[in-house]
């Protein structure tokens, strides 16, 4: 399964896209630009990089904030004084190879982070090249959002499926249809939790999720029909 998550200051969107194992992520998101417009920030991982998906999603208007693997090259193009600076990417084969989409390109470290995939730091490009209004440190800040994806996962795997619990149904039309209840009753879950945020005043990252998982089972039991995704 492969799922978008795209920051907006006027509205949120998401998107979700499933087969089966033998199908790769790269391939899954190349069909997620359908929900795409212009005002949207998209944020994905290192894996993703390259022209022919980066100019798909491009090409809806929305702007990219994506991290690049290690081995890239990115040439200095010109330097900015927060520390980015203008490259350009291509493709290593077919008719993209012979045009070049120009990046901007963030290089940083976190601090307290030890490991194999952060020994070099992190390095991510963007469609944002303007570094007045859009500088690198806020745009690196950003980026750590991406990470709770991970969260979500959890959120939907362990605490709204049940641990060790399989999807029952036999069939492939079912487990689809098992799936997108899933991820509908999250979505709703998530809407919950973000009107629960607003109305005090709260970063929504402070509402618990198995809090108002609870509270949801709970107003089902009690009175049906009065939660619906």
């Amino acid at each position: 399964m492969a799922e978008k998550r795209c920051a907006s200051p006027r509205s949120s969107k998401l998107d979700a896209e499933l087969t089966g194992c033998r199908t790769g992520e790269v391939t899954l998101v190349g069909r997620l630009p359908r929900s795409l417009g212009p005002g949207q920030l998209v944020l994905a991982d290192r894996e993703f990089l390259g022209v022919p998906l980066w100019q798909a999603f491009t090409a809806t208007g929305a702007d990219l904030l994506w991290r690049v693997p290690a081995n890239r090259v990115l040439p200095v193009i010109k330097q900015f004084r927060d520390g980015s600076w203008l490259s350009q990417i291509r493709a290593s084969s077919g008719p993209a190879q012979h045009e070049p989409v120009t990046v901007r390109v963030l290089a940083y470290q976190l601090k307290g982070q030890v490991g194999k995939d952060t020994a070099d730091g992190y390095r991510l490009v963007t469609t944002l090249l303007d570094a007045r209004r859009h500088p690198a440190r806020q745009l690196a800040a950003l980026y750590r959002e991406r990470w709770e994806i991970e969260s979500v996962f959890a959120e939907i795997k362990t605490h709204q499926r049940g641990a060790r619990v399989v999807l029952s149904s036999k069939t492939p039309d079912g487990v689809r249809q098992q799936i997108w209840a899933h991820l509908l009753v999250h979505h709703a879950l998530r809407e919950l939790m973000l009107r629960t945020a607003a109305t005090r005043g709260l970063d929504p990252d402070r509402v618990s999720f198995t809090e108002t998982l609870r509270s949801a089972r709970r107003s089902v039991t009690v009175t049906p029909g009065s939660f619906s995704p």
